[in-house]
C-alpha cells in the first residue's frame, strides 16, 4: 500500500479506535489492511474500472474505443499498481459531492487518466454498468485473494503444528475423559490429530471454493449493453471478462450477484472457526489438569493479586475471538443471500463488516498459534494420572470385551457390580480375573493388561491418519 500521507504515530491512533480489530490488536490485524479497509476496497473498484476498459478496448465489435496497445494497458494497470492512500482520498472528497462512492471513483479515473496524457474516450468509462456491477467483483477478488493468500496458508500453518505435535505425543498416554468422567485411555498426540484431521477437510473445503461475479447491468439483463451495441454478444463479453479475472461467471442474477459464494464460503468458515474454539477448549481443559505446562515469558503477570499465575489466556483469546466472528459470519451468510426484488442496499453495507469477521477470526488463529507455541507436556503429572495401584476401572470397558469373546455370563453386568462407586485397585481387578474360567490365552492377554497400555490404536491412528506436509 501506498502511504503517502500516513497518520503518524500508529499506536496513538489504536489507542482511538472504536472496536479492537483496529485498536487493541492492531498487530495481529495490519495485513487486513491490504484486503478489507476502505482503501482496498476502492482501490479493488478502480481495478476493475480500469479492467472492463480494458476488455472494452480488446472487442473489435466496439467502435467506439478501439484497441489499446501494450503501451496503454500498461499505463492504465499502472494507476492501479501506484494506487496510493491520497487517490482514495480524493475519491472520498468527490464522494462528498456525489453521495455515490462508485460514482465517485468514476469520476476519479476521468480526472486521473485524462492527467496522465493518455487520450483516450473518458465516457467509455464504466460503460453501461451498474454499481454493483463493479462492487461485486471487487469483493470477490478481494476475498479470493484473502483467503487464498493470507487465510489459507495460516490454517495451513496451525494444521501443520497440530499435525507435528499429534505425532511428538503419539504415545502419551492420558485417561480420556467423556462426560467429564475418567473413561478409557487415549493418548495426547491421538486427540490432537483429530482436530488436524477435522481442519484438513475444511482447508480442502476453502481450496475448491468458487468465487462468483457478474457484469450484467441494473437488473441482470444487460438492458443497456445490448440497446447500445446489438452486435456485440454481451453475455460472451462478459464472461470472458469475468473469467479473466480468475472469477467463475454468474449468467443469471438480479442487479446484484447472488451472494451464495459468500454464504458458502462463510459457512465453511463458520464450522472451521468452531473447530478452533472446540480444540481451544479442550487445551485449556488439559492445562487445568496439569497435562500442559506455559513457558513463561519474562515480566509477563498472569494475575494482578496472584504472583503465581500463568493463565491459559492465549486460549481463552482464541475462543472469545471465533465466537465474534462467527456470529459476524452466520449473520452475513444468512443475510446476504437475501436481497428485495431486484435490489435493496442492504447487502452492500452489511459486507461493509467483512473486514471485521475476518479480524476477529484473524486475532483468534494468532493468538492459537501463540498459545500452541507456549505449550509443554507435563510427562510426570501425565504419568501421574495413572495411578499403577487405584485406576483400574478405566481397563472395565476391556475386561468385560474379552469376557463376551469366551462366551462368560453377564459380563457388563459383573464388572458394572465390581467397579462402580467404590476403589477399583489392581489387586480386586486380578482377585476377579483369577475367579474366572479362562485358558492360558485370555489369562496371557490379561496378565499384559495395564491402565497406561490399554490404548488400542490410537499411535497408529496418528501415524496411518496424520500426514504433517500438506
Amino acid at each position: 500500500m501506498k502511504h503517502e500521507g500516513r497518520i503518524e504515530r500508529e499506536d496513538e491512533q489504536a489507542l482511538l479506535a472504536v472496536g479492537p480489530v483496529d485498536g487493541r490488536y492492531r498487530k495481529a490485524t495490519r495485513r487486513l489492511v491490504e484486503y478489507f479497509s476502505e482503501y482496498a476496497l476502492i482501490r479493488a473498484r478502480a481495478r476493475i474500472e480500469i479492467e472492463w476498459l480494458i476488455a472494452l478496448a480488446d472487442n473489435p465489435a466496439i467502435a467506439a474505443i478501439g484497441p489499446f496497445d501494450d503501451q496503454v494497458k500498461a499505463k492504465l494497470r499502472g494507476l492501479i499498481t501506484a494506487f496510493a492512500v491520497a487517490d482514495a482520498g480524493r475519491v472520498k472528497q468527490l464522494e462528498a459531492e456525489t453521495n455515490h462512492d462508485v460514482k465517485a471513483l468514476e469520476y476519479f479515473l476521468k480526472e486521473k487518466i485524462a492527467a496522465s496524457g493518455l487520450s483516450l474516450p473518458l465516457e467509455m468509462i464504466h460503460f453501461a454498468c451498474t454499481s454493483e456491477d463493479i462492487s461485486n467483483l471487487a469483493y470477490a477478488l478481494m476475498l479470493k485473494e484473502f483467503c487464498t493468500g493470507t487465510l489459507l496458508p495460516t490454517l495451513a500453518r496451525v494444521r501443520r503444528t497440530l499435525a507435528e505435535m499429534a505425532r511428538r505425543y503419539k504415545d502419551a498416554a492420558m485417561i480420556a475423559r467423556t462426560h467429564g468422567q475418567e473413561a478409557s485411555p487415549t493418548t495426547i498426540g491421538k486427540e490432537f490429530a483429530i482436530f488436524a484431521y477435522r481442519l484438513e477437510r475444511q482447508i480442502a473445503q476453502l481450496r475448491s471454493q468458487e468465487y462468483l461475479g457478474k457484469c450484467n447491468g441494473a437488473v441482470g439483463n444487460y438492458n443497456a449493453h445490448r440497446f447500445a451495441y446489438p452486435e456485440v454478444d454481451w453475455i460472451a463479453h462478459t464472461r470472458r471478462f469475468v473469467e479473466h479475472l480468475g472469477l467463475v461467471f454468474n449468467p443469471l442474477t438480479t442487479q446484484i450477484e447472488s451472494h451464495d459464494f459468500v454464504a458458502e464460503l462463510f459457512h465453511t468458515l463458520i464450522r472451521t472457526g468452531t473447530i478452533l474454539l472446540s480444540f481451544a477448549r479442550d487445551i485449556w481443559g488439559y492445562v487445568a489438569l496439569g497435562y500442559f505446562t506455559q513457558r513463561i515469558a519474562p515480566g509477563e503477570v498472569g494475575s494482578s493479586v496472584m504472583p503465581h499465575k500463568v493463565n491459559p489466556i492465549d486460549f481463552e483469546n482464541c475462543e472469545g475471538n471465533v465466537g465474534v466472528a462467527n456470529a459476524l459470519f452466520d449473520h452475513l451468510a444468512s443475510k446476504l443471500p437475501v436481497a428485495r426484488w431486484q435490489r435493496d442496499l442492504s447487502d452492500s453495507t452489511a459486507m461493509r463488516a467483512i473486514g471485521n469477521a475476518f479480524g476477529h477470526l484473524i486475532i483468534a488463529l494468532s493468538a492459537l498459534e501463540r498459545g500452541l507455541g507456549k505449550l509443554e507436556l507435563n510427562e510426570a503429572r501425565l504419568a501421574a494420572s495413572f495411578d499403577e495401584e487405584k485406576s483400574w476401572e478405566i481397563v472395565a470397558e476391556g475386561i468385560q470385551t474379552l469376557m463376551r469373546r469366551y462366551n462368560l455370563d453377564q459380563p457388563y453386568e459383573r464388572l458394572k457390580e465390581l467397579t462402580r462407586g467404590r476403589m477399583v485397585t489392581r489387586q480386586l481387578i486380578q482377585e476377579f480375573i483369577a475367579r474366572l474360567p479362562l485358558d492360558d490365552a485370555a489369562r496371557e492377554a490379561f496378565a499384559r493388561l495395564e491402565p497406561r497400555n490399554y490404548l488400542g490404536y490410537a499411535s497408529e491412528l496418528v501415524e496411518r491418519f496424520t500426514p504433517v506436509e500438506d
